[in-house]
């Protein structure tokens, strides 16, 4: 009778959030306790059987132990996904070291985007071109004049001058990829040069989940950074072996 009373106090005086907070600041309670935690008794699920503390942890945990392996597995997927991004940037941009023109390179780069990297449509908008020779675009390269009413809808991305990945939007699709067969629902812009000074990539899928704002950036400034230096490369070699190069 007077451990009834006992209890019948205790409750009086705690709460349960004071009885948690002080499992809580003591979870080594139970191993002192080690018979009353085999005698506590846990509702699994609506109308299911009562299970003992332990077996409710052990069925928690391995619920947990099983979430962290689908993170893993996650983990590992976006990793490897990784390294064969670097690799393709890598490969690239060793292709690209060797004695070319400039329309020679972007011929390349085109090339790379849609076969290694998979790009659905890829649009290359260049404000002037850098380049001494004319470029052969065949649909890849547009050049215009940077105060193009059309390119108003790229406004807050060309003053950001970063990487940007979202839905597009109707008048970037029809600047973009007015002529595309297939239906382009995401993109990513990338800027080329400082302040976008040479203009931007836009990449395309049909895919509106693909190029989501929250994708990884890096990869693409990379891969921007790459582009400004196909661009420049010519006028760089020109500039450093010429006549006016310093030291001559």
């Amino acid at each position: 009778m007077s451990q009834h009373k006992d209890e019948a106090a205790i409750e009086e005086t705690l709460s349960e959030d004071e009885i948690a907070g002080y499992l809580h600041r003591h979870p080594n309670f139970f191993e002192r306790h080690s018979d009353l935690l085999m005698r506590l008794k846990l509702i699994h699920q609506p109308g299911s059987a009562a299970v003992s503390l332990v077996e409710r942890q052990v069925a928690i945990l391995r619920q947990r132990n099983s979430e962290l392996e689908r993170q893993l597995k996650d983990f590992v997927a976006v990793a490897k996904d990784n390294h064969a991004l670097v690799e393709k940037i890598h490969q690239l941009a060793v292709t690209l070291m060797e004695p070319r023109s400039g329309a020679e390179r972007v011929e390349i780069l085109e090339t790379s985007l849609r076969e290694d990297f998979l790009a659905e449509r890829v649009v290359l908008v260049l404000f002037s071109s850098p380049l001494d020779a004319p470029l052969s675009d065949g649909g890849f390269v547009k050049i215009v004049d940077r105060n193009d009413a059309g390119l108003k809808p790229f406004t807050s991305f060309l003053k950001s001058g970063q990487p940007r990945c979202g839905l597009l939007r109707g008048r970037q699709k029809t600047f973009a990829f007015a002529d595309s067969k297939a239906e382009i629902n995401s993109a990513a812009f990338i800027p080329l040069g400082e302040n976008v000074e040479l203009g931007f990539l836009i990449i395309g899928s049909q895919d509106p989940d693909y190029f989501h704002p929250g994708k990884a950036m890096d990869f693409l400034s990379r891969l921007g950074e790459l582009v400004t230096v196909v661009l420049m490369g010519e006028s760089v070699v020109q500039a450093t072996s010429g006549p006016n190069a310093a030291g001559s």
